[in-house]
């Protein structure tokens, strides 16, 4: 089996290990715009020279053999790669968001039916045992329906501030609003659980934190010639030293020495006062939502977090789901017929997958090689299942920006 990876950075990279190195499969062409990408992903990968490309149309034009591709490159590029790898033949993993337009993310689901071609969307959060217990508890019927859920994303602030304020994703006009670049796993996970698209949303956000009047008196724009580094915490030298090897500090550069850091420190984004950067994204936002089937739902997004995590609340009829992924516990409880809180209550510590994101990652790749051989009888995160978060997602931003409750109807309407 062959598939070719394109976009060769971190994401790209997980998929393409757990396919070429626990299912066998030839990762037969890398396409990059980073020679330095294509040189590891070429070593990792056994990739031959002439099947890197830093051009991808230039990819396009080899009209190679393939069972599928990656896409796994920026959020607006997209679009076009997905287009044509459809026009090419192509099945493909698609690294979330679809596009950050919803006319784009409309306009592949089109072309992917005329072709007759499928799409995996990586919304690996379906994939992990945590939520997939979730939602065998709810599906099973023993605490009644779902009346409401509070849900929560805990970005971390250190994340917050290598991602979507220093890094590739803290501009809109160059990536996507937060809340479908980081969150549409989120708004994704909730459709699944409730078993109903959205009726009706409302949002509210803002960047409070991270800009330039938060910046400690004295300190400059970057941290390697700020005279009060010592006493902040998004410090390069204290954020990223202490990780080398591993994430986030291998996406700064392959050198991982200190050596290596320190230099790359002085040029990288990753060096910038996290005060002083050009990041436009929010910090924190809250959306609400009404489901069609009268669930509703609260998922509030923070950056400013100590831990990264997901928390929810499911409260059904006759009992609440309550669940943390990060010690990977859930706790269903039946209610209580008074103040004594007796109520049976039970749980469940659940055990990971192999690999980031809780098994997440494996298991989306395990789907997507089961979808090439024909294995897969229901790909669990299929374009037409993953279109309605991105409308959600783009809602959400519409609501926040304009302060007017959104209808997914008028929403859907307006994108065919």
């Amino acid at each position: 089996m062959k598939v070719a990876l394109i976009g060769a950075g971190q994401r790209g990279s997980i998929y393409a290990g757990y396919l070429h190195e626990k299912m066998g499969v030839d990762i037969a062409a890398v396409v990059d715009p980073s020679e330095e990408k294509l040189v590891i992903a070429a070593d990792r990968f056994k990739v031959e020279k002439e099947n890197l490309f830093t051009d991808f149309k230039a990819f396009c034009r080899e009209k190679m053999s393939l069972d599928g591709v990656i896409i796994a490159s920026m959020d607006r590029d997209h679009y076009a790669e997905t287009i044509e790898c459809l026009e090419l033949g192509y099945d493909i993993l698609l690294e979330k968001p679809i596009s950050p337009k919803p006319e784009e993310c409309m306009a592949i689901l089109k072309k992917a039916h005329e072709k007759n071609r499928k799409i995996l969307v990586c919304h690996v959060l379906r994939y992990t045992n945590f939520f997939a217990k979730i939602k065998e508890i709810i599906d099973s019927g023993e605490i009644g329906k779902i009346v409401t859920i509070q849900h929560a994303e805990n970005i971390g602030n250190f994340h917050m501030a290598h991602s979507f304020v220093r890094g590739n994703w803290r501009y809109s006009d160059l990536s996507s609003p937060i809340i479908l670049q980081k969150s549409c796993h989120d708004l994704d996970i909730l459709v699944w659980l409730v078993g109903s698209n959205a009726k009706k949303i409302s949002s509210f956000g803002e960047l409070t934190y991270f800009k330039e009047e938060n910046a400690p008196q004295g300190s400059t724009d970057r941290c390697l010639n700020c005279p009060v580094s010592d006493k902040c915490r998004f410090d390069v030298r204290t954020a990223y030293l202490p990780r080398r090897g591993g994430w986030p500090t291998e996406v700064i550069t392959p050198d991982q020495s200190v050596e290596g850091l320190m230099e790359a420190f002085k040029t990288s984004p990753y060096g910038r006062c996290v005060y002083r950067c050009d990041n436009n994204v929010c910090d924190n936002q809250v959306t609400n939502i009404l489901f069609e089937n009268g669930v509703t739902a609260s998922f509030h997004l923070s950056g400013l977090t100590n831990k990264m995590h997901r928390t929810i609340k499911i409260m059904c009829e006759d009992g609440e789901i309550i669940g943390d992924d990060y010690d990977n516990t859930i706790t269903v409880t039946y209610y209580s017929p008074n103040a004594l809180y007796e109520g049976e209550s039970r749980t469940i510590n659940v055990e990971s997958k192999e690999g980031f994101h809780g098994g997440g990652d494996y298991g989306l790749s395990v789907d997507f090689h089961d979808m090439l051989t024909g294995k897969g009888a229901e790909n669990l995160s299929s374009i037409d299942k993953s279109i309605e978060s991105h409308l959600m997602a783009y809602a959400a931003e519409k609501s926040r920006l304009t302060g007017k409750v959104m209808d997914m109807d008028e929403v859907r309407a307006s994108f065919g």
